[in-house]
């Protein structure tokens, strides 16, 4: 039986320890910076350094999130950020950006990479292109179905991992530009504020339009064992301990209940996980069924369960009547009635009927003392209960060992063993090994007892054994030469002359970054219309007309390949690719990583990566230069300063969109609404269902226009605007993007 790892989320070191308790293989977690959960309260260096040493010690993993995108100002900071993690040495590092792959695999080649479901891979000819990244393990992205899953599991090598319990974005992961458009704050930079989880309004009625249920997996496990996947994560990283301990625990007992008896062990998992707050469960898009009732419009899109409505609001507190029994310590969320995120607290004071209590029973009247900002007439969810404390374990953590890289022979006279960093610092000891009968000693088994250390200073990093083939060395003898060897180098060696702290790789990245420059500036800018079918180009304009590769006529000069394609159809596309190339066309947009593989057979053609495929700083170009592109259009939420910062070290031709009207939201689940839509602040959208693709796109009302820069190509999007649209916005290029 297949018992894939059960990967948890870790926005706090207690939360860590909770998913340890609880039987968790692995948790993900992140710094305070370049992580999609930005919002939480995250990990310190030190904190990390501590979990991933008790970790290790526990013989469990911690993988650290870097998976956001970068501006080309950030660059010199992130670099620096990855060199601290290469020293602290967690099992991975989930990735996003191009560029953060390019410097890892270039300046930090031992960190092992996972690519982040924030890039969007959703079908094996991605893979094939995540392979040659250097990743060994690719998070899915969430709208992959369960046939899907398994016909792409078996055309690749590479770990897959998927989301089995928690919250789900609508939209394609990596593709949302909605609450970056509504104020700067990017999903795609772990500043969402959840524009999804907002009340709309539309001609026939309003509702929670695109705010799904949670997902919950249960009843999946023994299909996902079948099928091979290597990790099983649960999303939750701005949950609290009882919510991970909860997940966890539910999860943990599931993979350990062989398939035979599984369905009795389902009610016991559902009553664990009942214990904490969250969404209508459902099977997310795993089943066209389950994508089709996703959406609940009449739900609200706050998590957890409803005790309450605000009645009255006072400058020190607030007052309701409980509808569930609350106790002191509890975490609720006081949600606003048009479903924006509403103020979080843990009830450490409160009054029942006046008079001071710990307690309070269905329908007895509570006024709860905060300093927050409470909505009138908001509802009241709780998130969960008292939370477990976790000081003691936290003070208790050792320190991070320096890991020690060590190199072994072994021969019948002599085995010696010296650190990687420090030949010099040998120690050898003579042997009068004899030739084995049976089992002869092998350099992995010599390899994995050099492992152990009972040092609190050091542990063990890369070990490399060479091994005389025939000889016998006994078990016991192994024990007490890695003992004396272990030994030797605590008292000849401190973590200061071994340590790496990334000053040399610092110092070449920063030589090196200081000579790329950017290519000079074009005589003549060119323009790229991307029309519609049968759509017409203005007279007075003379652009490469660019067409959908399955809707190109014979005045299309580019086609454009679609963002999303399920492995059932890729056969389709394949086909289209070869017409439109035996069509005489030589131009192609790739909107996904996946078309790199597509293209790969047909070397003689121009490969621009557009829009929503994100390239958004000169160390992501160097990797699309690398993938075959010989031009990229600047990440569209970026802002002006940002695109000529980038410009100025591209080495690869840039383009700028300039106006259209780009999908804020692509999704897979059936949006009970069509056609314009408008939020509480009269923020206007249009929704449109695409039948031949099955995806919904929501598109801003207005039309995204911003003015030329200098050294950038243009790009023009008429599939869904007018080159004189009187209603224009510039989404972020006129603000800074946070």
């Amino acid at each position: 039986m297949n018992k894939p790892e059960l990967l948890a989320p870790a926005g706090t070191p207690s939360a860590a320890l909770a998913a340890l308790e609880s039987g968790a293989d692995a948790v993900y977690a992140g710094l305070s910076r370049f992580n999609a959960r930005e919002r939480g309260e995250n990990f310190t260096p030190d904190a990390m350094g501590k979990i991933i040493e008790h970790f290790h010690r526990h013989g469990k993993k911690v993988y650290v999130t870097f998976n956001t995108l970068l501006k080309e100002e950030e660059l010199s900071a992130a670099f620096e950020q990855l060199a601290l993690l290469n020293s602290l040495q967690p099992d991975a590092l989930l990735v996003q950006d191009l560029g953060v792959i390019r410097m890892a695999r270039e300046y930090f080649p031992k960190l092992n990479l996972h690519s982040s479901t924030q890039m969007g891979f959703h079908n094996s000819a991605g893979l094939a292109v995540a392979e040659k990244l250097g990743v060994s393990r690719v998070v899915l992205e969430r709208q992959v179905t369960m046939e899907e899953l398994a016909l792409i599991k078996k055309k690749t090598k590479l770990e897959l991992e998927v989301f089995i319990h928690g919250a789900l974005c609508c939209s394609l992961s990596g593709a949302c530009y909605f609450s970056s458009y509504l104020g700067g704050y990017s999903g795609n930079r772990g500043k969402c504020k959840q524009p999804c989880r907002r009340r709309y309004f539309s001609g026939k009625g309003n509702g929670f339009f695109f705010s799904p249920q949670d997902l919950c997996a249960i009843e999946l496990i023994p299909e996902l064992r079948r099928i091979g996947v290597a990790s099983l994560k649960i999303e939750g990283r701005l949950r609290q301990t009882d919510y991970v301990t909860a997940a966890v625990s539910a999860y943990r007992m599931l993979l350990d209940t062989p398939d035979e008896e599984f369905a009795k062990a389902i009610p016991e998992a559902r009553r664990i996980l009942s214990g904490v707050g969250g969404r209508r469960w459902s099977h997310g898009f795993y089943s066209s069924a389950s994508s089709k009732s996703l959406i609940r419009p009449d739900a609200l899109g706050s998590a957890g369960k409803l005790c309450g409505s605000v009645e009255a609001v006072a400058e020190n507190g607030f007052g309701f009547t409980a509808s569930t029994r609350l106790f002191i310590g509890d975490r609720i969320r006081i949600q606003p009635e048009n479903g924006d995120e509403g103020p979080a607290l843990t009830m450490t004071k409160f009054f029942v009927e006046n008079m001071p209590a710990t307690r309070v029973s269905p329908g007895q009247r509570v006024f709860v003392c905060c300093d927050k900002a409470v909505p009138p007439r908001g509802q009241v969810f709780k998130l969960g209960g008292n939370l477990a404390d976790y000081s003691k374990a936290l003070a208790a953590l050792p320190e991070k060992r320096t890991a020690l890289d060590l190199d072994i022979k072994l021969s019948a006279q002599e085995i010696s063993v010296a650190p990687a960093a420090l030949p010099a610092v040998l120690w050898k000891k003579e042997l009068s090994l004899a030739p084995a009968k049976s089992r002869a000693a092998e350099a992995e088994q010599i390899a994995e007892e050099f492992k152990a250390s009972d040092s609190t200073l050091w542990c063990a990093g890369v070990i490399r054994a060479e091994v005389e083939k025939g000889l016998f060395l006994p078990a016991s003898e192994l024990k007490q030469l890695r003992r004396e060897a272990w030994e030797f180098f605590k008292q000849e060696l401190i973590p200061a002359m071994v340590a790496d702290n990334g000053s040399a790789e610092m110092e070449k990245f920063r030589r090196e970054y200081a000579k790329l420059t950017g290519l000079p500036i074009a005589e003549k800018r060119e323009e790229t219309a991307a029309l519609r079918s049968k759509g017409e180009e203005p007279a007075n304009r003379k652009s490469f007309r660019s067409a959908s590769v399955f809707e190109f006529d014979s005045l299309s000069r580019e086609v454009i390949l679609p963002e999303f394609m399920p492995e059932g159809k890729l056969g389709t596309l394949e086909k289209a690719v070869k017409r439109a190339v035996d069509s005489g066309i030589r131009r192609f947009r790739v909107t996904s990583l996946y078309g790199v593989e597509l293209l790969k057979n047909y070397p003689q053609l121009t490969v621009t990566f557009s829009v929503p495929l994100p390239i958004a700083n000169s160390q992501a170009v160097l990797m699309a230069q690398e993938l075959g592109a010989t031009r990229a259009l600047a990440h569209i939420e970026l802002d002006r300063e940002s695109c000529t910062a980038m410009r100025a070290k591209s080495v690869l031709e840039l383009e700028l969109y300039r106006l259209g009207r780009p999908a804020l939201l692509v999704t897979r689940a059936e949006i009970p609404v069509e056609g314009d839509v408008r939020d509480a602040r009269n923020n206007s959208f249009v929704v449109r269902f695409d039948s031949k693709s099955n995806l919904t796109r929501i598109y801003p009302k207005k039309v995204h226009s911003i003015p030329r820069l200098p050294g950038f190509h243009d790009f023009f999007d008429l599939t869904m605007a007018h080159w004189r649209a009187e209603e224009t916005d510039s989404f972020n290029f006129d603000r800074e993007l946070p």
